[in-house]
């Protein structure tokens, strides 16, 4: 993503006109007046609400009266939402910036045992399997691992009712369970983990496989988080070092984060694109028609070959990339499939995605909605929907998920190790890349996806963008006298 520092004071201009010297006194209701002006401004379905049009109301005065007419700022945001939970599932508001910047960042609370929640074939009860074991978490001291199954929380079952409360709370007890001939059975042990503030590296796993001539990188990457860069970087650096010349991406547990890091990435598996288009943001109509009439470039994300720190990207100029999937691989992570499709050979083994298409930004109280001269009497912040992505072709319209090219779902039985090949998936992508043999893998167990533990958190799901698109100020210098 382009460096950005200023925003579209001309489209403020345009949406706010109405708001003359005289009648710009909103401080009888601050934190309301930024939510509608924010969203007026930004969101993505501005168009669709009646309430954000920029003729709803003539004066100051006509906003103030509608804004009072809210009990508190999270029922004024959500009421200016369009279609909320079935086309907006993503746009949120906080109390206080800086939890939604460190969720941005992979900082939440955690106790290091990531995990996915499972349907039982009732459609009632729930079970768990564990995904994986952060580094230097509680989890990691405890005994419990990749794989390990439970099935009740403090010695209640779970069920669709509960999950979510029981694990919810910062220390439980989770009760744990194998399956014997295909039925999930308690085994008796009990493991009692306490969440605590976390920062995840995302970049959880790098190995290189050896396949009789075939030197195949394997990369675990659970988060776009653009704090790591320099760690992703290095990681393919570590692969370029020992040459290989095929690569198996893991984003099965990666929900997602920022564009410019999927960018960076994209130029990581490659390497002989650079300066071509990536991907492109749709944005509302009105900032739309702008930037296409007056700076189109400020759209566009093109492969690169530096980090924003300068650092040079180590690429592997690779002609195909093997990415493994699950219904929990979303937003950024889909946003790189589709947009590196058009340019190589992207095989994705799994099973279809979220469906996360649209991307968000913070705002906040500001005088031009970002963090500088932010105001001091709140610490409110938005991180609305404001774009849609699309690839060099023109597509971007996979709100359905992006189906699998080999549907193998995870074996709750038999997970395997991470990069190993008795990771079923990872098994299939290397018989696919050596053409040793069909994937004769049949899950031994199969259930129905509920949640995970990264959606089950607030922001667990977010593409975004980390500035706005940059070029105003130059234009403002001869529309602003």
């Amino acid at each position: 993503m382009k460096k950005i520092s200023v925003l579209l004071t001309v489209l403020m201009i345009t949406a706010f006109g109405f708001q003359s010297c005289e009648d710009m006194d909103d401080t009888d209701v601050p934190v309301y007046d930024f939510i509608w002006k924010g969203l007026n401004l930004y969101y993505l379905w501005k168009d669709e609400v009646p309430d954000l049009s920029d003729e709803r109301f003539a004066n100051q005065d006509q906003l103030n009266n509608y804004l009072e007419g809210f009990s508190s700022p999270e029922s004024l945001f959500e009421s200016l939402l369009y279609q909320r939970n079935v086309i907006d599932k993503w746009s949120i508001i906080v109390p206080d910036f800086t939890v939604l910047e460190n969720a941005l960042q992979g900082v939440s609370k955690s106790n290091g045992a990531e995990f996915g929640l499972k349907l039982a074939s009732n459609g009632n009860d729930v079970f768990g399997y564990i995904r994986y074991i952060l580094p230097n978490s509680d989890a990691s001291g405890k005994n419990i691992q990749r794989g390990d199954l439970f099935y009740a929380v403090n010695g209640t079952p779970l069920n669709v009712n509960n999950y979510q409360s029981l694990l919810s709370a910062d220390t439980y007890t989770l009760n744990l369970a194998t399956f014997v001939n295909g039925v999930l059975t308690a085994t008796g042990e009990d493991v009692t983990l306490t969440k605590t503030a976390y920062a995840e590296n995302p970049v959880h796993h790098v190995n290189v496989i050896n396949e009789g001539s075939h030197k195949i990188g394997y990369l675990m990457y659970n988060g776009f988080y653009s704090s790591y860069d320099a760690d992703l970087n290095a990681a393919f650096a570590q692969l370029k070092s020992q040459n290989v010349s095929e690569l198996i991406l893991d984003l099965r547990y990666n929900s997602g984060g920022s564009v410019r890091t999927a960018t960076y990435l994209a130029s990581m598996i490659t390497g002989q694109f650079t300066g071509q288009l990536f991907s492109k943001q749709q944005w509302n109509s009105t900032i739309q028609e702008h930037y296409e009439d007056n700076n189109p470039e400020a759209l566009t994300e093109l492969f690169g070959t530096q980090l924003s720190n300068g650092a040079a990207i180590s690429s592997l100029n690779l002609s195909r990339v093997y990415v493994l999937t699950t219904q929990s691989t979303a937003s950024a992570s889909e946003l790189l499939i589709n947009c590196l499709s058009p340019y190589i050979d992207v095989v994705v083994i799994g099973t279809t995605t979220t469906g996360k298409n649209v991307g968000s930004i913070t705002l906040y109280d500001s005088p031009d909605f970002t963090s500088a001269n932010r105001d001091g009497s709140h610490r409110y912040a938005m991180q609305p929907i404001v774009i849609r992505t699309i690839n060099s072709e023109g597509f971007g319209e996979y709100s359905q998920g992006l189906a699998p090219d080999i549907e193998l779902p995870e074996d709750m039985a038999n997970l395997g190790e991470i990069g190993s090949t008795s990771d079923p998936l990872v098994a299939a992508a290397v018989n696919n890349i050596t053409g040793m043999g069909r994937n004769n893998f049949e899950p031994e167990v199969k259930a129905r996806n509920l949640r995970d533990s990264k959606n089950l958190r607030r922001f667990g799901t977010e593409m975004y963008i980390e500035e706005l698109p940059e070029g105003a100020h130059i234009l403002l210098k001869n529309m602003i006298q």
